[in-house]
């Protein structure tokens, strides 16, 4: 393929061949192919209804931008050897050896800012419903981890101590809301993503009479964009899809410590599939889990890829500059990235084992059962303000003798819990603790399945992108 220039008229001499490969952007906006070809075909068409183009002409493109994607689909080949500068100039040159000088018209009144800008859009709404049919299956395959483990007793953290018990399952459904937020974040930028820029032309829009209403609907968009200056500029897209998927980075990597620590032997509460662990080189005892520390690491990436193009952003002038291109390294490559985290997640989530005897055991222990303790005495007529003392107290003293709460000796608990009005091996059993917090969002096992019934459904309903 040929590495003609689309704007060479003005210049005399060759670029340097270091600024040449530095300046090409065909290695990485390759990947917008097959968006170039449509909305090629699409702008043959509005000139054609301009009457600079007859329908005829026009047809003869759209037909050899067609052959070129099956070509080009079946073997890529020809972009990995070609020495255009970039997309737009490869698709251009290829139509001009399929149709003639036909092809060098179909530029007319277009300019490389709104094809990239259209391209862009168009991309993106494709891949946002991958990453939302990723986000569906990873709920999916929480829900399924919440609803075998619903009512199996689990300690809660804060600060990383124990502090209440709570369910299994509770703990898979907290991410499941997290991960829906970001479905709906995604939905909420490709929402914004509905105005076509085509037809504004390198900055000040087009003089040839398109019709921009019609255009944008034959792409798939609900209206063109309202003023030029901004179709061509704006990247408020690309920064949100980059912001939305370091949100779901960060919730993955989330997900990935509190099982790296549940997985531990320090805690050895679950277990992770071999499928995605490995091994040591050097001690042949260890289990790694390698899946999810990537995930943790490849979060930090994906920030850096928001955080590098808000600064590229942060102090352009209108309308288009070259900075610009810097949008597609890290937008493919967050793309890719978070497409792959989901899709290991999901893997590693099927995989999970729960120990149920060693859950229990560290659910009784450690004085998770302080607050209903607590809770007990207020019952019996305390401010929870002298409640909570007295079992802070008791606390100390159960430190002491070596016991839990509910252990105590029976003079101890008397001088300390003498309002008591039950006896707390009855009253702070694991199972009634659990089934207390029985309000909506709770983690009452009876709760956790309703929540898991709630979210079947809406998993059903889940829109089909």
């Amino acid at each position: 393929m040929s590495g003609e220039k689309l704007w060479g008229g003005r210049f005399e001499g060759a670029l340097d061949p270091a600024f040449e490969a530095f300046n090409a952007s065909l290695r990485f906006d390759r990947r917008l192919l097959f968006a170039e070809l449509r909305q090629s075909t699409a702008w043959a068409r509005a000139l054609a209804r301009a009457g600079v183009l007859t329908q005829v002409e026009a047809e003869r493109i759209a037909t050899a931008l067609e052959k070129l994607g099956r070509e080009l689909a079946a073997d890529a080949t020809p972009l990995d050897r070609s020495e255009a500068e970039d997309i737009h100039s490869f698709v251009e040159a290829a139509l001009v050896r399929e149709v003639g000088e036909l092809g060098r018209r179909l530029h007319t009144g277009r300019s490389r800012n709104d094809q990239v800008a259209t391209d862009l859009k168009l991309y993106l709404r494709e891949e946002l419903a991958h990453l939302d049919r990723a986000l569906h299956d990873l709920c999916a395959a929480l829900v399924a981890l919440a609803e075998a483990t619903a009512d199996l007793a689990l300690p809660g953290y804060t600060h990383l101590q124990r502090a209440q018990p709570i369910t299994a399952g509770h703990h898979a459904l907290a991410y499941v809301e997290m991960l829906a937020r970001d479905a709906d974040r995604l939905g909420d930028a490709k929402a914004r993503m509905e105005t076509c820029p085509l037809g504004s032309g390198a900055l000040a829009g087009c003089p040839w009479p398109i019709d921009r209403e019609i255009l944008a609907r034959e792409l798939g968009f609900a209206r063109p964009t309202a003023n030029s200056l901004d179709g061509v500029s704006d990247r408020d897209h690309v920064i949100e899809v980059l912001s939305a998927a370091s949100l779901i980075l960060i919730h993955l990597s989330r997900l990935a410590e509190d099982w790296i620590f549940l997985a531990s032997q320090e805690a050895g509460l679950i277990t992770l599939g071999d499928d995605v662990s490995t091994g040591s080189s050097l001690m042949p005892h260890k289990k790694n889990p390698d899946a999810l520390e990537l995930i943790r690491g490849k979060c930090g990436r994906v920030i850096g890829n928001l955080t590098g193009f808000l600064a590229t952003s942060k102090a352009l002038p209108l309308a288009y500059d070259k900075d610009l291109q810097e949008d597609k390294e890290a937008l493919f490559d967050t793309l890719d990235t978070t497409r792959a985290c989901l899709g290991v997640m999901t893997t590693v989530t099927g995989g999970v084992r729960y120990d149920r005897e060693r859950c229990r055991a560290a659910a009784e222990r450690g004085f998770l059962d302080a607050t209903d303790l607590a809770d007990l005495l207020v019952k019996a007529g305390l401010p929870f303000r002298d409640a909570h003392e007295r079992v802070g107290a008791a606390v100390r003293a159960a430190l002491e003798a070596g016991c839990e709460l509910r252990d105590l000796a029976p003079e101890l608990r008397a001088s300390l819990l003498g309002e008591l009005e039950v006896d707390p091996r009855q009253a702070l059993t694991l199972a009634t603790i659990l089934e207390r917090r029985s309000t909506i969002g709770g983690t009452a096992p009876a709760e956790v399945a309703r929540q898991v019934a709630a979210w079947k459904e809406r998993l059903e309903a889940w829109p089909k992108s």
